[in-house]
């Protein structure tokens, strides 16, 4: 029988953050929906996921801790993963933690940077960034201005006239530089820029910085456009070939080759959550949608990140449209194959599944092999243990009683 605590996986999450370095995925942060109140995840918690063994687990973390947050933007240079911005109990935020992860006793100690040059973005959240060059480029995001500091890059939702604190959402892009330490705030040398927007996403193809969709005041959008990170010139708004995904916000953007794009979920128009995927090649400048996801299984702020062989591994975020009931906060990963798996990748899943059948012929492999096909078993027997578990929710979900109004 499965150990369950050998089995457990991170809580459930919306609005959080994880990225990849080597072998696992990072996550931290995020809210959860307890009895109709909005719960912070603490911030003391880093969850790993071992892609190689499927096993999650919780690490402690000490130094100069970030809030609890949602919203924050998360990215990993050189084995550090940066985390700016996002909202807590006290407002919007605009400082800039880091952590590194490649840790050689296995602690994890945060670094508040308040020591730098520039100026940093006005506070916000649901924004998205490039890393480029050691650079992290931020675009857009949700927060709020001074009058004083009112441009065209900002559209108003709300004001506090007494306070002169404007609420809105942003296009301007700033840049940090991980080397210098150094915020700027780079010169736009042409091109349209895109509408002022938030829980929009980006992705980084060579040296163009990618940007689809988003929410500025009621309306969601499916527009395209990229940034030259080297010249700073918009490209404006590209007209695709043929069809194309429908208007979303709260979805994910990630680059799985040199020319493609992979978009999944979000809330489309209609505040209906999605579970489409999609691909932009950029050659053709067409989207083709996937045909093989699951649909009964919809994603919104969510994170998607890209595995060891061009695999997007999606975790968290919430099954329902989070405005009206923000009960559906998930815990499941859901790992897409975007291409065909190597030879040895096949073999080891192939190994793994069928471990009983095999077992007298395991234990032969030499050494090295047998670490990675011992792995491997472990993350079928995992997968198939969180399979049933969610199998015996899902029926005593569709077993309670529904109350009908009269």
């Amino acid at each position: 029988m499965a150990d369950p605590q050998a089995f457990c996986v991170a809580e459930e999450r919306s609005g959080h953050c994880a990225v990849v370095d080597g072998h696992f995925l990072y996550v931290w942060g995020g809210y959860v929906s307890i009895e109709d109140n909005e719960v912070y995840l603490p911030n003391d918690e880093m969850w790993t996921y071992d892609i190689d063994s499927g096993l999650w687990k919780m690490h402690l973390m000490e130094g100069e801790l970030p809030p609890s947050m949602s919203g924050s933007c998360g990215a990993c240079i050189h084995g550090r993963l940066y985390v700016f911005g996002g909202y807590d109990d006290k407002g919007y935020s605009n400082r800039l933690y880091f952590v590194n992860l490649r840790t050689r006793d296995g602690t994890y100690t945060w670094e508040n940077i308040t020591k730098f040059d520039g100026q940093p973005p006005t506070p916000r959240d649901k924004l998205s960034c490039w890393v480029y060059n050691d650079r992290l480029i931020y675009f857009g995001g949700y927060g709020y201005r001074r009058h004083s500091e009112l441009q065209e890059c900002f559209d108003v939702h709300d004001a506090s006239w007494e306070e002169q604190i404007f609420w809105g959402w942003h296009n301007d892009v700033h840049v940090f530089d991980t080397k210098t330490r150094t915020w700027s705030q780079p010169e736009i040398k042409g091109g349209v820029p895109p509408q002022p927007r938030a829980a929009h996403s980006c992705a980084v193809l060579g040296n163009k910085g990618y940007v689809f969709g988003g929410r500025v005041l009621q309306t969601r959008m499916n527009d395209l456009h990229y940034l030259n990170l080297d010249t700073w010139v918009w490209s404006g708004r590209i007209s695709v070939n043929g069809e194309s995904p429908k208007h979303r916000s709260w979805h994910t953007l990630t680059a799985i080759t040199d020319d493609k794009l992979f978009l999944f979920g979000g809330l489309n128009a209609d505040n209906i959550p999605l579970s489409d995927g999609w691909i932009h090649n950029i050659t053709t400048n067409c989207w083709k949608q996937l045909r093989h996801l699951p649909y009964t299984r919809p994603r919104l702020w969510h994170t998607a990140c890209l595995g060891k062989e061009n695999e997007i591994m999606v975790f968290g975020g919430s099954k329902d449209n989070l405005l009206f009931l923000d009960t559906g906060h998930c815990n499941d990963l859901l790992i897409f194959q975007t291409q065909p798996y190597s030879l040895l990748r096949s073999c080891l899943d192939c190994i793994g599944k069928n471990a009983i059948i095999l077992k007298s012929q395991i234990s032969l492999l030499p050494p090295k092999l047998l670490q990675q096909v011992l792995k491997k078993i472990t993350f079928w027997t995992a997968a198939n243990y969180r399979k049933e578990q969610r199998i015996r929710k899902e029926e005593t979900e569709n077993k309670q009683p529904r109350v009908s109004s009269c």
